[in-house]
C-alpha cells in the first residue's frame, strides 16, 4: 500500500508508554521523510506528549485516560468532521482499541493476526505483514514499511529547547565524563538491587565518572534513589523527580553513559545516541532492550526462560514476560562492571 505523492491526512494512534513512544517517533520522523507533504496528526497520552511537545511537523492530540469516557467523547468530538487517509493503529491495548473507533479513516491500518489482542483485529481494515522476532521498534517500522517507506535506519530528531538544554548544563555541564543511573522500572520487581547499584556506582567513579542518578517523583523511584545514596561513600548527584521529560532527554544526552532496566529513559537515552547498558530479567531484550546497544544488555531472561518453561524465546511467544519477584537478583555486579568496563573501552568514554 503505497500513499500517493500529494499531501496525506495521516493519524498515528499510540498512546503509551514512553519508551514505546520513543520507538514510534523514528517511524513517523521516516514517514515525513519519504512523504514530506504529508499532514500527520498523532493521538497520544499525556505524559507522553509533555516529551513530545513541539515534534517538528507533527500534531499532537491528547488522550487523557484518567478522564475516562469523556475521553472518548473529547477523541470523537475532536475527530467528527475530520477523515484521515490512515490511521496507523499502532497500539493493541484495549483502550487504544476503543480510541480507534473514535477517529475516522478510509484505512486503518493495525498489526498482524499474530500480535492483535484485545480486540484490535475489530477496529482496523488493514494489517502490516507479520513479523518474526521483531523488536518492537521493528514492529513499528512495519507500519511505515506498509505505506510505501523503504527501509531505513532509525534516526531521532527530538523536540528538546534551550531551557532544556541549559538546566542540563547547569546540573551535569561541570562533571566531566558523566555516568547517569536511571534505577527504577515501573513494578518493583523489574528494579535492579540499591546496593549493587550503589557498588557499580562506586566502581564508575574511581574510574573518572561522575554519578547522577534520574527518575520521576513518585514515592517508589524517591525511595529507591535514598537507598543507593545510603550505600555511597562519594558524591551521587540526585535528580531524581527534579527534571522535566524534556531535560531529562538533555541530562541523557550530556551522558556518556546510562545504567538502567526496562524504563523509559533507557529508551529516551538511544534518541540522543548516548550508550545504554541495560538490565534485563523479566522482558526479552531482544524485544524491547536499548535498540541502538542491545550488544550492552545484561540479562538473565533466557536462562529463565529456559528454567521455567524448558524452551527458546524462538520456540515461545515472542515476548512472552516472566514473573518472579527475585530475578533481577540473578544480574551480578560483577556481571555489570565487566558491562562497564567494555562500554568505557569501545566508546573510549575515558
Amino acid at each position: 500500500m503505497v500513499l500517493s505523492d500529494q499531501s496525506n491526512d495521516i493519524c498515528i494512534l499510540r498512546l503509551s508508554a514512553i519508551g514505546d513512544v520513543c520507538h514510534a517517533v523514528s517511524a513517523v520522523q521516516a514517514i515525513q521523510r519519504h512523504y514530506p507533504s504529508a499532514n500527520i496528526t498523532w493521538v497520544i497520552g499525556k505524559v507522553e506528549a509533555a516529551l513530545l511537545e513541539g515534534l517538528p511537523g507533527v500534531k499532537l492530540v491528547v488522550f487523557d485516560k484518567k478522564q475516562g469516557k469523556a475521553a472518548y467523547r473529547r477523541l470523537r468530538e475532536r475527530f467528527k468532521n475530520t477523515q484521515f487517509d490512515v490511521l496507523l493503529h499502532m497500539q493493541v491495548a484495549l483502550r487504544a482499541n476503543l480510541a480507534a473507533a473514535c477517529i475516522p479513516a478510509k484505512i486503518k491500518l493495525g498489526f498482524d493476526w499474530r500480535r492483535a489482542k484485545e480486540g484490535h483485529s475489530l477496529f482496523v481494515n488493514k494489517r502490516i505483514v507479520q513479523q518474526t522476532g521483531a523488536h518492537t521498534l521493528e514492529g513499528f517500522a512495519g507500519f511505515a514499511s506498509a505505506i510505501g517507506v523503504p527501509d531505513y535506519k532509525p534516526i531521532w530528531s527530538m523536540p528538546v529547547g534551550e531551557p532544556h538544554r541549559a538546566f542540563a548544563k547547569q546540573h551535569v555541564g561541570d562533571l566531566g565524563k558523566v555516568l547517569v543511573i536511571a534505577p527504577a522500572a515501573s513494578g518493583p520487581e523489574r528494579n535492579w538491587l540499591p546496593q549493587r547499584y550503589a557498588e557499580v556506582a562506586k566502581y564508575a567513579h574511581s574510574q573518572g565518572l561522575s554519578i547522577v542518578l534520574t527518575g520521576s517523583p513518585t514515592q517508589l523511584e524517591q525511595h529507591l534513589a535514598a537507598q543507593i545514596i545510603s550505600f555511597a561513600d562519594f558524591p551521587i548527584v540526585n535528580l531524581v523527580g527534579k527534571t522535566s521529560l524534556k531535560e531529562l532527554l538533555c541530562v541523557v544526552e550530556q551522558a556518556s553513559l546510562v545504567i538502567a532496566p526496562d524504563t523509559g529513559p533507557a529508551h529516551m537515552a538511544v534518541t540522543m545516541g548516548t550508550p545504554v547498558i541495560g538490565l534485563y530479567a523479566h522482558s526479552n531484550p531482544a524485544r524491547t532492550g536499548p535498540y541502538l546497544y542491545q550488544q550492552y544488555v545484561v540479562e538473565v531472561y533466557h536462562k529463565n526462560l529456559q528454567r521455567q518453561y524448558g524452551k527458546t524465546a524462538e520456540q515461545l511467544p515472542w515476548g512472552l514476560r516472566l514473573k518472579g519477584e527475585a530475578l533481577m537478583k540473578q544480574i551480578s555486579t560483577d556481571a555489570v562492571i565487566s558491562m562497564l568496563d567494555r562500554v568505557i573501552t569501545e566508546r573510549q568514554i575515558i
